[in-house]
């Protein structure tokens, strides 16, 4: 009786257990039924999978199709499984999922070896390169320190992952995954990491590198190969261990891939560290005028988003050039800066100067700080006064000191600035831009924004005008003062830049040597409309006044318009507006603008062609001879230098067939300058800068810059520039009757 009772208690007990059982196994599957259809919590759609966040960030490409930089929110630029080295792929599978290739987005035979682990003390983790994709679309914080959400959006990971199983390749999976990953530093996404870590593309990943990058996802902090180079090295030959472990890579190739040092090539994606800050700058700004004004919209009718929605902005940049252009400035106007500051030692540069010091506290950042905490003048100025700790500018690097803010006003007043733009003069192209010194201390780009006094660098336009009116650069001229009656209320004669040279000399000489007393001859036989009028009809967009002192560049301009000006010269009578967006497209390829260059002629080919034999002079016997002697360029390259009232703007502006550059290098306020014209000029300040950039371009045979001379009109010259063989006119005597 009682084993009878024994063995139907024990049967009632197993149908309760199989009930049990069976019945958590249906709410299991009614609960995951569940989840699948949102009840918990809607599920990412499959466009979130295939875009992120919708964050991807927009590229600006240099002319190569190089990325120069990036606008984001996250940092981040989708590329195809077939872009991406077998390495990185190996490396991932290796070291977060062994059987990818097998499991169907939960790997259970895992799941419960690491649920044993975690019972034993051992924690590890447990999600599939699947699983960890459908992570990645939950950044919620909330979710990752509350326990029972964090549990629910487990079982959200598992459904989503199934659900990417059944609708992607393997390939397609991982893939997303690879786009989708912070790497640090501002890289999201594979190709971000690539070209941030080591200034490469995904499919050209290393071994070595990939195992670098793949380690990350460990530990963005811990394996940063940034911040912790030691540990992330140790991390990278774990992953190079878990590879051949797998038989992915042999033996040696661990051997050698291991010993190899971290090999970073950093190039971090804040714009204060990018290369060419200043241009990716005024590129975003442009962007965002040219696609307001087209009144481009994307399809669901709301407006671009250059931050989020993965934009491609082809410019006409040249990365090569724009580095050789940022390390020549960097070269020398260390050195400048160090030749400036000593021209001052035992003289005060701030005496008199008040007003000067006054108005840069006021523009300072910090007085603008204090004013929205609503302090008073009293408070602001007492402020100034008392020294604190500050990061500043200097040639060396940022260096954290401690002085007074007022101090450090003045520090400034005292650092030269410098601005350099170079162009190819037949179409306009722009292919290198420094807007500045720095970009993290100083925003204001002296490119474009920025106006400058031109001085001398202006006459070569008077000049063209000469030539158009008959005037042969060989016809001579007494170098002697010259006086133009009633300009305004007072006649004016304009006083030599230096010593004359003494005599008659030729309009060639006397160009290459920036006599002022020519300049003014030929003011005086023209007139100022005339000239004034060809200066704005080679694209200078500053005013212009119609007098006499515009022949030795009295008016201000920017290096933009300057450069577009010289282009002239360089192309045949020609001018064609600088340009530097060349086409934006949107993330799937759909030309959203294309550049339509704007070009018009301002003067025949044959006196843009005697301009360049002009020019030449200058370089070769002028004022910009160093170019050849000290710097040893004999290039056929044209050029004019240019130095303002006290020396306050030193300017160079180059020509050759295929490159078209200008340089101006001054202090910030015009009151600060060099003491004496030997430093000041700008055969010294900014000369220099352009012999530095020309000097590894040429060394770069890639680029293709012809050495080759300007090609001369097909029709045969009318003005004689061939001194050795000019007649000069014959001035008949007038008889009186």
């Amino acid at each position: 009786m009682s084993n009878t009772l024994n063995n139907q208690d024990l049967k009632k007990y197993n149908q309760i257990l199989w009930k049990i059982f069976v019945g958590a196994i249906l709410f299991f599957a009614l609960f995951i039924f569940m989840i699948s259809i949102g009840l918990f919590g809607q599920l990412p759609s499959f466009r979130d999978l295939e875009h992120p966040k919708s964050n991807q960030a927009s590229e600006i490409l240099d002319e190569e199709g190089r990325v120069i930089g990036t606008f984001f929110v996250q940092n981040r630029s989708s590329v195809k499984y077939s872009e991406i080295s077998p390495n990185v792929i190996n490396a991932l599978i290796a070291t977060e999922d062994i059987r990818f290739m097998e499991h169907s987005g939960i790997d259970f035979k895992r799941t419960f070896t690491i649920f044993a682990y975690n019972l034993i003390g051992k924690k590890q983790g447990g999600s599939t390169i699947t699983q960890q994709l459908a992570l990645n679309l939950y950044s919620d914080e909330e979710r990752q320190k509350n326990f029972f959400k964090r549990l629910m959006q487990k079982f959200q990971e598992w459904v989503v992952a199934v659900k990417l199983e059944r609708n992607y390749t393997k390939e397609e999976i991982i893939t997303l995954y690879l786009n989708t990953v912070n790497f640090g530093n501002q890289a999201y996404g594979i190709k971000s990491a690539a070209r941030v870590y080591f200034n490469t593309t995904p499919n050209n990943l290393t071994l070595a590198q990939a195992a670098t990058l793949i380690r990350i996802q460990k530990g963005i902090t811990r394996y940063s190969p940034t911040r912790n180079p030691e540990r992330s090295l140790m991390g990278r030959n774990t992953v190079l261990a878990l590879m051949k472990k797998a038989d992915m890579i042999s033996q040696e190739q661990f051997d050698r891939e291991s010993a190899k040092p971290l090999g970073l090539q950093f190039n971090p994606a804040n714009i204060n560290d990018a290369t060419a800050p200043y241009f990716i700058a005024t590129v975003k700004s442009e962007v965002r005028q040219i696609l307001e004004e087209s009144g481009k919209v994307k399809p669901d009718g709301t407006p671009y988003d250059l931050d989020r929605d993965g934009l491609k902005i082809v410019t006409s940049l040249n990365l090569d050039m724009q580095k050789y252009a940022e390390e020549a400035q960097k070269e020398y106007m260390k050195t400048l800066q160090q030749q400036f500051t000593k021209s001052w030692q035992g003289r005060n540069p701030f005496k008199g100067m008040e007003m000067q010091i006054d108005q840069g506290i006021k523009r300072s950042d910090r007085y603008k700080a204090l004013q929205l905490e609503g302090k008073s003048e009293e408070e602001i100025e007492n402020d100034f006064n008392t020294p604190t700790k500050l990061s500043i500018f200097s040639w060396n690097g940022n260096r954290d000191t401690i002085m007074k803010p007022i101090d450090s006003v003045k520090y400034y007043k005292m650092l030269l600035r410098n601005a350099m733009m170079v162009m190819d003069p037949q179409t306009g192209f722009v292919k290198a831009w420094v807007g500045g010194i720095n970009y993290e201390h100083f925003k204001y780009d002296q490119v474009k924004k920025g106006t400058r006094q031109v001085g001398s660098t202006a006459k070569p336009f008077t000049y063209a005008v000469a030539v158009e009116n008959g005037y042969s650069p060989c016809m001579t001229v007494n170098n002697e003062p010259v006086t133009i009656e009633n300009v305004g209320s007072a006649d004016w004669t304009p006083k030599s830049s230096g010593k004359p040279l003494p005599g008659a000399i030729t309009l060639n000489t006397a160009l290459a040597h920036s006599q002022n007393y020519i300049a003014a001859y030929l003011m005086k036989q023209i007139g100022a409309s005339p000239i004034q009028e060809k200066i704005k009809k080679m694209g200078i967009t500053t005013d212009v006044p119609t007098v006499p002192s515009i022949c030795l560049g009295s008016f201000d301009a920017s290096v933009y318009d300057m450069v577009g000006a010289y282009g002239v010269f360089a192309n045949k009578g020609a001018w064609i507006q600088p340009s530097y967006i060349m086409r934006i497209e949107d993330k799937n390829g759909i030309v959203l603008y294309e550049n339509k260059p704007k070009l018009k002629i301002v003067m025949t080919e044959e006196v843009a062609y005697i301009m360049t034999r002009m020019l030449r002079g200058v370089v070769q016997n002028g004022t910009g001879a160093r170019l050849s002697y000290k710097y040893g360029i004999n290039t056929p390259i044209g050029g004019k230098t240019g130095t303002t009232n006290n020396n306050s703007d030193g300017w160079f502006m180059a020509i050759s067939p295929n490159l078209v550059a200008g340089v101006w290098t001054g202090c910030e306020d015009r009151a600060f300058h060099f003491i004496s014209t030997g430093q000041g000029e700008g055969a010294n300040t900014a000369l220099p800068i352009f012999a530095g950039f020309m000097k590894k371009v040429y060394a770069n045979p890639n680029l293709k810059i012809t050495r080759n001379d300007f090609e001369a009109p097909k029709d045969s010259l009318t003005i004689a520039y061939d001194c050795s063989k000019y007649v000069p006119p014959i001035v008949e005597e007038k008889t009186e009757d």
